[in-house]
């Protein structure tokens, strides 16, 4: 009996890999489109109406990470484990890199062609500012999955 039920939970964690595989490559490529949305919205100063889809990409990386940590909880180790940082570094490195050249070219990014202020640089911001706290709370998640191992570990001895 125990032999079935451990078995099963291997065939979970594999099922469940792959699709935290799939949800990674989604991710990525939902990411790799709003931002390249984002850089037209940018540098077209106005002429492309703001990108509409920051609630869907938000959704669907707050479940991929939380999937991820799903699987972590179910005692899966490998190659998921870092790869939220990415996300991470892609999004506060793009942000940083859209304020320098906006910082560069006189906050000529920040004023549509009819001299009106655009908010791109905020949003951006503000997308990278959510990608980074989901990013902390899946990490607060696994230390709180270490700590109670340990707790559990320490009990038994």
């Amino acid at each position: 009996m125990k032999i079935k039920f451990l078995n099963s939970v291997k065939s979970i964690r594999e099922i469940e890999g792959k699709i935290n595989r799939n949800l990674f490559w989604i991710c990525g490529g939902v990411t790799i489109v709003i931002m390249t949305m984002k850089l037209v919205e940018f540098f077209s100063r106005g002429l492309f109406s703001p990108v509409g889809m920051t609630l869907l990409y938000l959704g669907i990386l707050i479940i991929y990470s939380f999937h991820k940590e799903l699987i972590r909880w179910l005692g899966e180790k490998g190659k998921i484990e870092r790869q939220g940082e990415y996300f991470v570094y892609g999004w506060i490195g793009f942000t940083t890199i859209l304020y320098v050249i906006n910082f560069f070219s006189r906050n000529y990014f920040s004023y549509s062609s009819k001299g009106e202020p655009l908010t791109i640089l905020q949003d951006i911001s503000l997308i990278s500012l959510e990608v980074l706290a989901i990013f902390i709370f899946t990490r607060c998640l696994k230390i709180l999955k270490i700590s109670l191992e340990k707790r559990k570990q320490s009990e038994k001895e």
